[in-house]
């Protein structure tokens, strides 16, 4: 399969993370952030483990428990404190460097050499996912701040270290290991934390259907695939697509704007993300 075809499979999955917010906002009850994650992983890996029938062997078991929470337990809390305690641009913009951290991880941990033109799509992205979403009311949370900072660097290191291991199994495996992982670890956390969630209705459970068999089972298979065939540096630039297409699905359901400096912001996005590839492309070849 080639390397376009690799690459526009990985960037479903953050396209579709972008839904995550609307159909959170739209479908789901208020207020229960990690009962939410809780009810996204744990669910999702359980069923795909049943489909799968394989649990994890030898070093995989504690290799496991450390990229469920990575990559999902850790990345997810981190992600609801800086989203409840910053404007949703800031905490977008701030959750926005994880690509540069991936480059830094990857050399680092993998040898990966550092390219200039890879660190100028991370940048570029960066300030595109500021246009998109920064307003110039904006606070600043020192916490909410450290909170971001914290859920960039750990899906940062579960995207790289799920590149070292290589895991001996298929993504679909692999992904129901993590994604089983990750909820038994967030959900005593949302038990003893927040109040019992309410009887659900019809749009919570279509709501929850969706974020855990689309927003997780689906998309972290696509992910750990392309994390599998695609450079770490490449594969987190996709990201950059997740807040680009949040943005255009509040304008085009949710009647939201869409002014020039956002639709700039879109423009540089895009570029980012064609420029990031090139240089991971220009590396491989």
């Amino acid at each position: 399969m080639s390397r376009l075809t690799d690459t526009a499979l990985t960037a479903l999955a953050p396209a579709i993370w972008g839904s995550t917010y609307i159909v959170t906002t739209q479908l789901l009850p208020p207020g229960l952030p990690l009962t939410v994650a809780a009810l996204r992983a744990l669910p999702a890996g359980l069923l795909l483990l049943l489909i799968v029938r394989r649990l994890p062997f030898g070093a995989w078991w504690w290799k496991s428990a450390v990229l469920g929470p990575l990559n999902f337990s850790l990345f997810w809390a981190c992600l609801f404190v800086s989203a409840y305690r910053l404007p949703g641009g800031v905490a977008a913009t701030v959750g926005a460097i994880q690509p540069l951290i991936v480059i830094v991880l990857a050399r680092l941990v993998l040898g990966a050499p550092v390219r200039m033109l890879a660190i100028a799509g991370g940048l570029a992205g960066m300030a595109g996912v500021a246009l998109l979403v920064l307003t110039p009311q904006a606070a600043l949370d020192p916490l909410g701040i450290l909170a971001g900072l914290g859920g960039a660097v750990s899906m940062a290191c579960g995207t790289v270290m799920s590149r070292k291991w290589k895991p001996p199994v298929s993504p679909l495996t692999f992904t129901a290991w993590q994604l089983t992982a990750g909820g038994v670890l967030l959900a005593p956390f949302a038990l003893a934390l927040e109040p019992a969630l309410p009887l659900p209705t019809l749009p919570n459970l279509i709501g929850f259907a969706y974020l855990g068999l689309i927003g997780a089972a689906l998309t972290y298979i696509l992910w750990f695939r392309g994390l599998s065939r695609l450079e770490p540096a490449a594969v987190s630039a996709l990201g950059f697509l997740s807040p680009l297409v949040a943005v255009l699905l509040g304008w085009s359901l949710l009647g939201q704007s869409l002014d020039t400096l956002q639709i700039t912001g879109v423009v540089v996005v895009l570029a980012s993300v064609w420029i990031s590839q090139r240089a991971q492309a220009g590396a491989g070849r």
